[in-house]
């Protein structure tokens, strides 16, 4: 992957499809020694321990950089799936959870649905980075965007511009922070994500949001997907009404009409 300037991308993005909240630079690899200056550490600066996703609103929302290691977390089923646990078999042990909670029919399902679960192996993850992607302050591995479905559409339109191939995503309805910070980094491939039961509860996440999240590698493609998907027709956001058709009345509007003598058939 060449240089990107990450500052020009978030605007052109930002600003093409005015987006209410900042795209985020997302790292997994970082030591907290390292982390930039002015870097949150909840557990540290606000004195007390926070999920993943009130990690992402805060930086999408309020522009912070936000680093999250173990002593930062108080969601168990994320520090279980982004390696922070360390417990020894963490699929089963999310699934068992899955089960204990109903979120699940039987430990079969439960078992099955985990399987399709992003995970990232225990102490893999040196700790969750997130920052608002403008402000360029370390090279991200995932890049996400907050929209809602118009403006999702549009980034689906630039990868397909570009890819040909069509999206496709999986839905669970819970620990959708795997799906949109993991997957797109292990499987190389966007992902269009319904934000799940914590994202709402927690941080706040609207019911009209959807999640966009992308491997950095792949963010070239779809910078130039967004300039030229559909420009020939004047694709963009917010989409342009159709406006060149004659609007019709229910009758009694005619009749009044006619009574004052205007008609509309000449």
């Amino acid at each position: 992957m060449g240089h990107i300037d990450w500052q020009e991308t978030a605007e052109l993005f930002y600003n093409s499809l005015r987006l209410k909240t900042l795209p985020l630079a997302v790292q997994f690899s970082i030591e907290p020694e390292r982390f930039p200056a002015k870097t949150r550490r909840p557990s540290v600066d606000l004195g007390k321990r926070v999920t993943i996703c009130q990690a992402v609103t805060m930086a999408r929302v309020y522009g912070w950089t936000v680093g999250l290691t173990a002593a930062d977390l108080i969601c168990v089923p994320a520090m279980i799936a982004f390696g922070f646990s360390g417990v020894p078999q963490p699929p089963q042990t999310l699934a068992r959870l899955f089960r204990d909670v109903s979120f699940s029919r039987d430990q079969a399902s439960a078992d099955q649905e985990v399987q399709n679960i992003s995970f990232l192996a225990n102490g893999e993850a040196r700790s969750v980075l997130l920052a608002p992607l403008v402000k360029a302050l370390f090279e991200p591995q995932t890049v996400v965007i907050h929209g809602n479905p118009a403006q999702i559409m549009r980034l689906i339109q630039a990868w397909t511009y570009v890819h040909g191939d069509k999206l496709a995503s999986q839905f669970g309805g819970k620990v959708e922070c795997t799906e949109y910070l993991i997957a797109p980094y292990q499987k190389k491939l966007p992902r269009i994500v319904i934000p799940g039961m914590g994202d709402r509860i927690f941080s706040m996440t609207q019911d009209d949001e959807l999640v966009f999240a992308i491997g950095a590698e792949q963010m070239p493609a779809l910078v130039e997907g967004l300039k030229m998907a559909g420009k020939k027709i004047g694709a963009r956001y917010p989409v342009t009404f159709y406006q060149n058709f004659q609007p019709e009345f229910p009758p009694a509007y005619g009749d009044l009409a006619k009574q004052m003598g205007i008609r509309f058939d000449d």
